[in-house]
């Protein structure tokens, strides 16, 4: 696998030689456009709903390995907690079943378990993040009770462009990115692909076994296994007309698991690893009408895969040649099972129109069909789900002069699901403009319907112990009201925001152990005593999540200093199967304080050359949890640096280089409890990027970033 890496490094740098990447010295400003709020563009400072970005400056700044490194470590709303199934990412108290993740506006599918694979994302192709908080289903439906995430990626102009860059860390971490973008006319392409690897490591070799006081001190698993994933994607558009684009884009997407062989055959022995394959095609297109308004049309198609893939002879859940189930089917090395299959399907129609009175109107139609296949996990083998939704949005300023003061934005869902009926879903946002003052206030409700393997998922998780999880057909949907006030104040290059909020969340579900004797007749028969838990997913009587967020930064044209901090309290009503009571409880994750803060310093020495230092930090109190121990609080800090070597015709070149982990903090928590943070301590890292471009594409000229900067200078 080494040997496979290498070359393909090798080959890349063969085909394009030197390197290169966007200027990074350009300043951040409030002028910035920012659409994920409204789903229309505002100047960032003006945005009614309040929108939090992390720019493309401070990105390559950063340098981080992965969309996860990248958001724990210049927010503190974030926290992650990887494993073999995803990111297990939660925001402001909520998990990764209550965000919804976007990549240009469009849904991020890679579900395993409820935890989204952020591997998917490209963290070399990142123009910038905008992050909202708090319910926004009225405008993007289900999964967005706890924020949404939107990743923007960057746009080419250039006639043509190839650029690579790799990244090599410790444990043989390789981040490898390719691109080349073609313009001819009014026809572009950008092809990227990305690969990423690592060996894995392991902080300690103590296992925690909860069927014997003594732990196991010679296990071989790992905090983290070797990985290797790579991507390809292509993206076609077609400008007609200054009035009319059309798109195309399709990808494909494989990722490997290895797991190492122990001896404990109830613990450390894993006989299968893990494989996932996915691959996306979408078609589109966007209407400019004569009198500005915007008309835009998608249609996708996603598809998850998640496989065993079995390294030595195991007993496993399979069928017979009657097709019957069998708890105890063999296979051997070599066979490759699949464990689950996730298809979606979209069709989404939205029409943004500029009204009289200073109202402007978005209205669409929502069209998703689900499609999930699981021949050893759910009743049936396969199930689906339909949903249709249509929704309208406001937004209405009130002006004094030339100047907005008051900025009004109420929205409506309508969301009819073929398994829980109607459902209408409301949302209520407001800014007061006083100068460099700005005030919002937000009301928004969140509505998300059951997944299909929270009601039809039946399965066996053999760890440390073996726990049986059961989906119920039971359950409600999850109904949420969101209160958030914020108030920002910019003056110069210091902008300070405070923000409050309070999530309360009704029929909130969860996974709760229940008494053994409910688990189906099957599973008892087989697993006896040695089956240790059985937990289904159940309705809560109501959560809740409330805290304050704090940002402060102040930015100039070589210096930026930012601090971000985050309070959270979080309670949680679960009936106690045990003692016939509802039981208040802390949601899984939680951590009542984080913060970040971050101090660079950029400076062009010469004309050839220009030098970025960063120091960076990210701090935790301990994390909560009902089963399993509580993960450790922990302080990481971060140096990085950057060298731009020059611009020589039609070459640019970039070498990024720092130490993370500066203290070599680890920790060595036993196998099967929770951890505070996976990191293996000290790694140090290095990347090189190579960039050609030539000529500029000849495009129809798109002034709605110009007219809102004129617009706004008018105003002040």
């Amino acid at each position: 696998m080494k040997r496979i890496l290498t070359v393909v490094l090798l080959a890349s740098y063969a085909v394009i030689g030197i390197w290169a990447q966007q200027d990074v010295w350009r300043t951040d400003s409030l002028q910035e456009v920012v659409v994920t709020g409204t789903g229309t563009q505002h100047l960032l400072k003006d945005a009614p709903v309040q929108t939090e970005v992390i720019s493309g400056r401070q990105l390559q700044q950063y340098a981080g390995r992965n969309i996860e490194d990248i958001l724990s470590g210049l927010t503190a709303s974030f926290a992650f907690n990887e494993n073999d199934m995803g990111a297990q990412m939660q925001m402001n108290g909520l998990g990764n079943n209550y965000i919804l993740v976007l990549i240009d506006g469009k849904r991020l599918h890679g579900d395993v378990g409820g935890e989204n694979d952020l591997s998917l994302i490209d963290p070399h192709n990142i123009e910038k993040i905008e992050i909202v908080k708090g319910a926004s289903s009225a405008l993007y439906g289900s999964d967005a009770i706890a924020g949404v995430i939107n990743i923007i990626t960057k746009k080419h102009h250039e006639a043509f462009m190839v650029e690579n860059t790799t990244r090599y860390s410790s444990y043989y971490d390789i981040r490898q990115h390719n691109g080349i973008g073609i313009a001819v006319g009014q026809l572009k392409s950008y092809t990227n692909f990305q690969l990423q690897h690592s060996d894995g490591w392991q902080n300690t070799a103590t296992e925690y076994t909860p069927s014997s006081a003594t732990p196991i001190t010679d296990s071989r698993n790992k905090t983290v296994n070797e990985h290797t994933n790579w991507q390809i994607a292509e993206q076609l558009t077609w400008a007609l007309s200054p009035q009319l684009e059309l798109y195309a884009s399709g990808s494909y997407y494989q990722k490997g698991i290895y797991r190492p062989q122990g001896k404990y055959a109830k613990y450390d022995v894993k006989n299968f690893d893990l494989k996932y394959r996915n691959a996306s095609l979408a078609v589109g297109g966007k209407w400019t009408t004569a009198a500005k308004d915007i008309i835009t049309l998608d249609i996708d198609w996603n598809k998850h895969a998640y496989y065993h893939a079995f390294t030595a002879t195991t007993l496993a859940e399979g069928f017979d040649d009657q097709g019957l189930l069998v708890l105890d089917y063999p296979y051997f090395a070599g066979q490759k099972t699949l464990q689950s299959n996730q298809e979606r399907t979209m069709i989404h129609l939205k029409g943004v129109f500029t009204l009289p009175h200073h109202h402007r109107l978005s209205t669409g139609f929502e069209v998703r069909y689900d499609y999930l296949e699981a021949p050893t996990s759910i009743e049936g083998r396969t199930a689906n789900d339909n949903t249709e939704a249509l929704y309208v949005q406001d937004e209405w300023c009130h002006t004094l002069g030339e100047t907005t003061v008051l900025h009004l934005t109420p929205g409506l869902r309508l969301n009819r699901n073929e398994g829980f009926g109607f459902r209408l879903t409301p949302k209520l946002s407001a800014m007061l403009a006083m100068g460099d003052f700005r005030l919002r206030a937000s009301w928004s409700q969140g509505f998300k319907t059951p997944t299909l393997k929270e009601t039809h998922y039946r399965y066996i998780r053999e760890m440390s112990s073996i726990v049986l999880y059961l989906g119920n057909h039971d359950l409600k949907p999850q109904i949420s009201n969101y209160y958030a006030l914020n108030a920002e104040y910019t003056w110069g290059g210091l902008n300070l925001t405070v923000t409050g909020y309070y999530n309360k969340v009704d029929n909130m579900i969860a996974l709760v152990t229940i008494p053994r004797s409910e688990a189906p007749s099957a599973y008892r028969q087989q697993y006896g005593e040695m089956l240790n838990k059985v937990r289904r997913y159940e309705n809560m009587e109501d959560a809740r999540t409330y805290g304050m967020d704090v940002s402060l930064r102040y930015t100039t044209k070589d210096f930026m200093a930012g601090l971000s901090y985050s309070y959270l309290d979080t309670k949680a009503h679960v009936y106690d199967t045990d003692h016939d009571r509802l039981e208040e409880v802390t949601i899984d994750g939680m951590a009542h304080h984080k913060a970040s803060c971050f101090v660079t310093w950029n400076h062009a020495w010469t004309s050839f050359y220009k030098m970025g230092i960063g120091f960076y930090g990210r701090m935790s109190t301990k994390r909560y949890y009902q089963v399993d121990g509580d993960g450790k609080g922990y302080q990481i800090w971060r140096l990085s640096t950057t060298h731009d070597l020059g611009h020589f015709k039609h070459w640019d070149w970039r070498i990024e280089a720092g130490i993370d982990n500066i203290f070599d903090y680890c920790d060595t928590t036993p196998h099967g409890l929770h951890l505070g943070t996976t990191t293996p301590g000290r790694t140090v890292y290095a990347s090189l990027t190579i960039r050609f471009k030539q000529g500029k594409r000849t495009k129809f000229t798109n002034n709605t970033k110009l007219n809102l900067k004129k617009q706004q200078n008018e105003e002040d």
